[in-house]
């Protein structure tokens, strides 16, 4: 079998109390061309080790002094960098099998050493904990697109704001219903209440002084959902003094093209003003 150099590459830390069995475990790694292999004899090392080099395989023997191979794997919970327990079993004993894998390890080897069993499980371990990794890594990399594409659409908006409001005296935002959801500017004191609906209701005091038949037009274009540029309207105030007001507006469709309102802007023109 050809193993891939990516796994071959891979770090693998070997824990065992009997010097024998880490040279034995190194030469058959080595010798299949593994060329990130390294050990320690001493478990209470384990944790601290892992934080530091954040190893793609632990082969962790469960019989050793002062802190067995369960008390390894219960200190690597506590490693916050990985949440995945890159961890293989050495045993003798068949009734801890079960046991260490339900303590977190991924899988288990049995002594005395079947050299093919060996190479194979640590392989197809690797194999997996490194797709793992890739995953995450894919993960990641999507989450900071995201918050990136976010941030560049929210300054997108902002700035899109910032020059609407330079070039018009008001921004404003309709729901699919006709009712306001956003007014920038002194729209309200200019033309009052309702008017921007350009929808008011004969004998609504907010059509007072306006030409029905320019809103009849304008009524017209939004209910074909149709968008209008500079469209030109004018009031005659109570005073008898004229306002001429340009109205620009595009419709709104979700990405099913469902009709969600209007958005446009606005400025007045009357002369000398």
């Amino acid at each position: 079998m050809k193993l891939e150099p990516g796994i071959l590459a891979a770090s693998i830390l070997i824990v065992d109390d009997q010097d024998v069995n880490v040279q034995l475990l190194t030469l058959v790694l080595t010798e299949a061309g593994y060329t990130g292999v390294t050990a320690t004899l001493d478990p209470t090392e384990v944790c601290a080790l892992h934080r530091r080099n954040a190893y793609d395989l632990i082969l962790l023997d469960l019989q050793m002094p002062v802190m067995d191979g369960f008390g390894v794997m219960e200190g690597l919970k506590t490693n916050d960098r990985d949440s995945y327990m890159p961890v293989i079993v050495l045993t003798a004993q068949p009734g801890h099998k079960l046991r260490a894998l339900a303590a977190g390890a991924k899988d288990f080897i049995s002594k005395p050493f079947d050299l093919v069993e060996v190479k194979t499980r640590i392989y197809n371990m690797l194999e997996v904990r490194l797709l793992y990794r890739k995953l995450e890594r894919h993960n990641e990399e999507l989450e900071q697109t995201v918050l990136d594409r976010t941030a560049e659409l929210r300054e997108s908006e902002a700035r899109y704001r910032g020059l609407t409001e330079l070039a018009s005296d008001w921004f404003w935002e309709q729901d699919e219903r006709g009712e306001f959801t956003k007014v920038s500017g002194p729209v309200m004191e200019m033309l009052g209440l309702n008017v921007l609906s350009l929808q008011g209701e004969s004998g609504d005091a907010s059509t007072h002084g306006w030409i029905e038949a320019e809103r009849r037009v304008l009524r017209e274009s939004i209910a074909a959902r149709r968008p209008f540029l500079d469209f030109l309207f004018h009031r005659t105030n109570v005073d008898g003094s004229e306002q001429q007001f340009r109205v620009s507006g595009q419709p709104m469709f979700d990405h099913a093209c469902r009709f969600l309102g209007y958005r446009g802007v606005g400025v007045e023109v009357t002369p000398g003003r």
